[in-house]
């Protein structure tokens, strides 16, 4: 049921576990509740933001303003056809579940995508990736209501303006809609992509590579890098990696041999913001309860009682030394609030 709360703590709905308050919170189960707030609550010249899980966001003070905090769950079967089908997934389902529930019901084409957090309706914003899969590639529709005008649209794929880690919604469209329900087409025939990172040699421990076994290999490989939010607070990778001209990386390469590097296309190369990190020697590092982690220099960690300044400026000193040893510009990939 719809409710607006007033002075409202955002420590859980944000995975850093940083504690924040809104002053107004306003939490809704259906589109129409939704829409008949916006339609007593003209809402679109005040401070507002759109929080789903709170996977991407760091909180640097209390928010003054309004939070609006869609709680639409459900998976429905929209269509079906021989190769595949359509499903259409409320924005508040966790992403990993729906990951779980699609490899439980043999249906291909998000299985390199486990264990990464947050929920459904952010997947689309940051086009989520992982092992050589992004997720605008099972996306057919996104289903949002205008703040503006309260109306209901669909966005088509192409509309979507897909990008790495990026989409229209953070851009032209950023808190201009609520996202209600993501429309995934999925499979029912095996599109293996096993030959990114150590995906391949993982499975060399099972006898065959099938949808349940790849699901098993990529959550052990991300539970050996990355922290569990649960128990130590991140947002998972706080940095982009970043992509830059293809002189510029053959350059590095020339003095750092080893550096991880995947190419673009012919005029780009991606780097390993991770491995980059690492180099500059903050992987492990700790000040006072903000961190680097000790297995994954591309995660940031809040050991207890950091607040998201000293998140921030942690993010910072390694932008800078970064840019200094290698001339590489770092992205947030987290949101900082």
């Amino acid at each position: 049921m719809a409710q607006l709360l007033e002075n409202y703590s955002l420590k859980k709905h944000n995975t850093f576990g940083i504690e924040a308050k809104a002053k107004y919170f306003f939490e809704f189960e259906t589109e129409e509740e939704i829409q008949d707030f916006l339609q007593k609550n003209d809402i679109i010249d005040t401070e507002y933001i759109i929080l789903g899980g709170g996977s991407n966001l760091l909180f640097t003070e209390d928010f003054d303003g309004l939070v609006l905090h869609p709680n639409i769950t459900g998976i429905e079967l929209l269509d079906e056809d021989e190769d595949s089908v359509l499903l259409r997934v409320g924005c508040n389902e966790e992403w990993d579940e729906f990951v779980g529930w699609a490899v439980d019901n043999n249906l291909y084409g998000i299985e390199n995508l486990s264990l990464i957090p947050g929920k459904i309706g952010a997947s689309p914003v940051q086009n989520i990736g992982a092992y050589g899969v992004e997720v605008r590639e099972v996306i057919e529709n996104v289903e949002a209501i205008s703040i503006e005008t309260k109306d209901a649209v669909i966005f088509s794929n192409a509309h979507c303006e897909f990008d790495y880690r990026n989409s229209v919604f953070k851009n032209e469209y950023k808190n201009l809609f609520i996202i209600t329900h993501v429309q995934f087409r999925l499979k029912k025939k095996a599109d293996f992509k096993i030959h990114y990172g150590a995906i391949q040699k993982e499975l060399e421990a099972y006898n065959e590579v099938n949808l349940k076994n790849i699901r098993e290999v990529i959550i052990k490989i991300r539970e050996s890098k990355l922290p569990d939010p649960e128990e130590l607070g991140n947002a998972g990778s706080f940095f982009k990696n970043p992509i830059v001209d293809k002189e510029k990386a053959d350059k590095l390469k020339s003095q750092y041999e080893n550096m991880p590097s995947y190419e673009v296309n012919d005029m780009e190369t991606k780097l390993a913001a991770g491995w980059l990190i690492e180099q500059c020697d903050w992987k492990g590092k700790r000040f006072g309860d903000a961190g680097v982690h000790k297995d994954q220099a591309l995660v940031l960690v809040n050991y207890g009682n950091a607040n998201g300044n000293d998140i921030l400026k942690l993010a910072n000193d390694i932008r800078k030394s970064v840019m200094f040893k290698f001339g590489v510009k770092l992205e947030m990939e987290v949101n900082a609030i």
